[in-house]
């Protein structure tokens, strides 16, 4: 095809047009070829959609190992894809089952107490924390991509569901109500997550950005640590609300329910184990020193109790705990009724998190020993897992950041490490209940605050504040909202905050007026390289971001204030007038109709002024949309360029070729 008149061609197309020598432009090495701006290749609508939802969906490509295999061979790479058990289980070996069992069974020692420990901060039976460290961990063993992740409850989303149906059930007045929502909460949960698994649309939990979860799981510690104060103090009497004013005053008002035994055990026990916490980061070679603490503290402070129950009246135990298997709980769903919605905004947001926690803590180990964890995999494991878990009496399960370090540590090469734990809890459910029986609460209390306060990340805050102020801000409303108004309205803020710093961006694009490096063709940002001079009769600016309806007045704007601000910069300066305005489009990486209609009234603008307006190095997409709306033909046959350099050499040349 020959070329056009505006010199886009819509073929691919390399050969130059002009040749310049540096003679004629005084900036430029010698010599310089001006090429033709070309289109991409030319598809179908029905193309360019396919295109568009494969990026969207599939970025990943999850098929491609399917292509150009026999049907049996194709059937095998979707077994294993759909079932990661299928891939490592082919090559499993007594030595890798060594390392498992090792790592399983001390996972165990950490994964009973704290399960016991996080149904009571869920405001749950201690017995539920034990039913959902057994099922979800041999589900994620089958479905799950981590070869690290330890699976069971946690504190963050243990800690939400117990504020969020606390504040419309009382767990102590309407127990099987409350055990019926959180279960129906755990089923939207899983519903949720395996969906986003399923249509691939992990990205929405992204909008939970790294500052809003460090001040988020900072305010949550503070909260849960003070909560706990009820059984290290031995108060029988304790507010039921989440927010750290009510906490206090509860604290303070019950000072004549101190119980000294209770606060004696209380803090002792919880020196120890943030001792073994302490010994554990210093050196962690020695990390099954903070994995045996908690049952070690358990099976003392049980024993303590239990020698001396005919002299201390005053610390309060667990009690009778149910042995045998999970009993099924389907029959239990609430699925209709007042409480319903409650329900579901619970399961969606404790969704939201132990997804968020579960593929960053997976993602992190395996990192660390160099192999893949699939976002959506993990999503549709955790969600099934808890959909399973709700027909067997457990509540929201995902990976736990503390067991996997223990599990990583300990030497675990797959996902067999949770079905040895599982096992280990299996043994604990069917023959070990009656020694829990004097397991006195302040002991839970004690391992929950030593979990919760490895969650508040003070360097990342200070990290924060130091590179993006806005990110801070994110970080600092999440944790001053949990702290003082609730812990879902806390995040909900944090979120905003992060929504209204993307639109901020989107919005407010950055501009920035660029100059030529000396004896290169390199245009740089005049305000950072200092060697960075500009053109006589030329401005050069740079745009960073796509041209949307949302941003197209404020970029129209914007650029006429940079060309007013020239233009007295070069009187100011008795320098050459302003002839021509080139726009850098090389970060811009979309345009729609609005953008493209910005484009030509700055033009129209401009030439009022006998400016010129230039384009460089537009995009494929968006080329193709300015020669789709015909546009390129009012900028002419030297209106848009390759590159800022050849732009620069061709219209100087030009403007020297006029009489």
């Amino acid at each position: 095809m020959g070329v056009n008149s505006n010199r886009v061609e819509h073929v691919s197309c390399l050969e130059t047009t002009v040749t310049i020598s540096s003679a004629e432009v005084g900036v430029m090495p010698p010599p310089m070829q001006i090429h033709k701006v070309c289109l991409p290749p030319k598809l179908t609508t029905f193309q360019k959609l396919k295109h568009r939802l494969t990026e969207i969906f599939f970025p990943d490509d999850p098929l491609y190992r399917c292509k150009n295999q026999t049907w049996f061979k194709k059937l095998i790479i979707c077994l294993q894809f759909f079932f990661p058990i299928f891939q490592w289980g082919s090559e499993y070996n007594v030595s890798l089952l060594k390392s498992d069992v090792i790592a399983g069974l001390t996972i165990a020692s950490l994964a009973i107490p704290q399960g016991i420990s996080y149904a009571k901060l869920a405001n749950l039976p201690p017995i539920v924390g034990l039913y959902s460290s057994f099922v979800p961990p041999l589900i994620y063993s089958i479905l799950g991509s981590s070869r690290h992740l330890a699976v069971g409850p946690v504190s963050i989303a243990s800690l939400v569901m117990g504020s969020m149906l606390s504040e419309a059930v009382s767990p102590t007045e309407d127990q099987i109500l409350y055990l019926r929502l959180a279960f129906t909460a755990t089923f939207f949960a899983g519903l949720f997550q395996a969906s986003l698994g399923l249509l691939r649309l992990g990205f929405i939990i992204d909008f939970l950005s790294k500052a809003t979860l460090v001040g988020f799981m900072a305010g949550a510690a503070v909260i849960v640590s003070l909560q706990q104060l009820k059984g290290l103090l031995g108060i029988a009497h304790f507010t039921s609300k989440m927010q750290i004013i009510p906490v206090v005053s509860s604290v303070i008002s019950t000072r004549d329910e101190w119980s000294w035994q209770t606060i004696v055990m209380g803090f002792g026990f919880l020196f120890f184990l943030l001792t073994a916490r302490h010994i554990s980061n210093r050196n962690p070679k020695l990390f099954w020193v903070s994995a045996a603490a908690p049952l070690t503290s358990v099976i003392l402070s049980t024993l303590i109790v239990f020698l001396l129950k005919s002299k201390v009246h005053g610390i309060p135990i667990i009690g009778h705990l149910p042995k045998g298997l999970n009993p099924p709980s389907l029959n239990m769903l609430y699925l209709s009724g007042p409480h319903l919605a409650v329900a579901i905004k619970t399961g969606i947001v404790t969704g939201i998190l132990s997804l968020t926690e579960g593929i960053a803590v997976g993602r992190t180990f395996a990192a660390l020993k160099n192999y893949q964890v699939d976002g959506n995999k993990e999503m549709m494991a955790i969600g099934v897992m808890n959909i399973a878990g709700t027909c067997s009496s457990c509540y929201v399960t995902t990976g736990s950041f503390s067991r996997s370090a223990v599990s990583y540590n300990a030497g675990a090469q797959t996902a067999v490490s949770n079905i040895v734990m599982a096992s280990a809890v299996l043994v604990t459910l069917l023959f070990l209940m009656p020694l829990f029986y004097y397991t006195p609460n302040v002991i839970l209390a004690a391992i929950i605050i030593t979990a919760v306060i490895g969650l508040i990340d003070y360097q990342a805050a200070l990290k924060l504040w130091k590179v993006d102020k806005l990110d801070f801000m994110a970080c600092f409303c999440s944790f001053f909202g949990v702290l003082f108004i609730s812990v879902p309205l806390g995040l909900a803020i944090a979120v905003a905050v992060s929504v209204f710093k993307i639109l901020l961006h989107v919005t407010r694009p950055n501009t920035l007026i660029l100059g030529n490096i000396r004896g290169t063709q390199i245009y740089q940002n005049l305000s950072r390289y200092r060697e960075a001079s500009r053109i006589p009769s030329f401005l050069i600016l740079a745009v960073e971001s796509p041209i949307y309806f949302a941003n197209s007045t404020y970029l129209q704007e914007r650029i006429l204030r940079w060309v007013r601000e020239e233009e007295e910069w070069v009187k100011e300066n008795n320098e050459s007038a302003l002839k021509c305005v080139i726009l850098d489009m090389t970060a811009v990486t979309a345009i729609d109709t609005s953008g493209i209609d910005t484009l030509y009234e700055i033009k129209k603008m401009l030439e009022k002024r006998s400016i010129k307006l230039v384009l460089a190095n537009p995009v494929g997409s968006v080329t193709e949309k300015l020669d789709q709306s015909e546009i390129t033909e009012s900028f002419g046959p030297h209106g848009i360029y390759l590159s800022v350099g050849e732009a620069v050499a061709h219209t100087s040349s030009l403007w020297r070729a006029q009489p």
